[in-house]
């Protein structure tokens, strides 16, 4: 699916499921297909069991059954790729008794078709990107799509998050590590390398759930300004913030970092800049840049792809960006870099934490799965768990393979001058 069709929503995959051909003899030779594919995989086994029998297929240690209940699913994924796993997972199509070692297998065994696509998709891009550029999406596009998946309810999130309500890559410095000190850890690891003080003002360009900015002004005494397009996140944070006292030092604003103006010390942005379109991507920098001090500097968590499938994926509507994240684009590294020299921000600083996120994603799915009676009391249907339970698997074994990673980068304006804090 191009980046021209309109994202889904999980109510909408009834309709999608419809377009996949329900013919029985394409259904077979799809499964032919498929099969004879799969078999020559290195990445894993795959031992798949349907109405026809039990096949083995592939080589490899990493090892997954998979049951398929209606042979659409061969049809869904031969035609979709991920887009269509992910519905047929939905629809109840398939089940499987490690999705992350199943998607750890299929992202392995992507192999030189994979690359093929990727330099497809890379080829493509110097000729279609001039064009693509001209069509950019208006603000209130990335407002429908932010709430899309932030405004699903504030009860929920509070289910599958720490007490801290972050939703971002934690850090587990130690073994004896839970997920709320990881996450404390993570926000405490980005001041230290702001170097922040109580004589700072500090801009964070999408709130989350408040727990950043509560941490900077409770624990480093600085003033914070911080702004999100979430109506819910809007809500929490700003009852967060009162209630802790705090409403003297952090103001929260639901405002487009676009329409900010003034001038801060210091910025950050956690795990926002994957809801920035790529096109848009020089446009967040250069204002960034613009409310920056001369000497001010800027850190960026972000979920980052390979450089090499980065130009495929930023135009390609995948599961993620068709049920859980409309709107979303992972960068590369390169991108980063590219963009934010052009607003005249150097890179003084980066580090990757991408292995932290596998833990970090593994207590969020323990969480789900433990309090799975409390979501279903919200009100949240058999569909919506089966999404969350397939988004959170693919998302860790993608992690796990390397194939995205996380990374904290600090940037600098031209007249920064001081040493960079010393890493723990």
């Amino acid at each position: 699916m191009s980046e021209s069709a309109a994202p889904l929503s999980i109510d909408q995959s009834d309709s999608l499921a419809t377009l996949v051909d329900a013919s029985p003899e394409r259904s077979r030779r799809a499964r032919r297909l498929l099969f004879a594919l799969a078999r020559r995989s290195r990445g894993g086994r795959l031992v798949v069991h349907d109405a026809l029998g039990t096949v083995e297929l592939g080589h490899g240690a990493l090892l997954a059954h998979v049951e398929v209940h209606d042979p659409r699913a061969y049809r869904a994924l031969l035609q979709r790729g991920s887009l269509g796993l992910g519905l047929g997972f939905l629809e109840g199509w398939w089940d499987c008794d490690d999705l992350v070692t199943l998607v750890r297998i299929l992202v392995r065994g992507r192999g030189r078709l994979g690359r093929i696509q990727d330099e497809t998709g890379r080829l493509a891009s110097v000729v279609a990107d001039p064009l693509r550029r001209l069509r950019r999406r208006a603000p209130t596009q990335d407002r429908r799509f932010v709430q899309a998946h932030y405004d699903i309810g504030n009860e929920f999130f509070s289910l599958v998050l720490d007490p801290t309500m972050s939703y971002s890559c934690a850090v587990f410095d130690t073994v004896a590590n839970t997920l709320e000190s990881a996450s404390l850890a993570k926000c405490d690891r980005i001041c230290r390398k702001l170097s922040l003080g109580a004589n700072d003002h500090l801009l964070e360009i999408g709130t989350g759930w408040g727990g950043f900015a509560v941490f900077a002004a409770s624990h480093y005494g600085c003033r914070v300004t911080t702004t999100t397009i979430s109506a819910e996140q809007y809500d929490y944070a700003t009852r967060l913030v009162a209630e802790r006292g705090l409403s003297d030092r952090v103001t929260v604003l639901n405002q487009d970092y676009r329409d900010l103006s003034g001038t801060f010390d210091k910025l950050v942005s956690i795990e926002m800049i994957e809801a920035v379109d790529w096109r848009q991507v020089p446009g967040f920098f250069r204002a960034c840049s613009r409310l920056l001090a001369p000497d001010g500097l800027m850190a960026l968590q972000a979920i980052t792809i390979e450089d090499a499938s980065y130009d495929r994926a930023k135009t390609t509507t995948d599961f993620i960006k068709a049920f859980v994240f409309p709107g979303g684009c992972l960068p590369s590294m390169t991108s980063l870099t590219r963009a934010s020299a052009r607003a005249h921000l150097s890179l003084v600083d980066v580090e990757d934490i991408g292995r932290h996120y596998v833990e970090t994603l593994r207590h969020w799915r323990e969480n789900f799965d433990r309090r799975r009676d409390e979501v279903r009391a919200l009100g949240y249907g058999e569909r919506f768990e089966r999404l969350w339970t397939l988004y959170l698997t693919y998302c860790e074994a993608a992690f796990l393979e390397r194939h995205v990673s996380d990374v904290q980068i600090i940037f600098a304006r031209d007249q920064w001058r001081p040493a960079l804090a010393t890493r723990a």
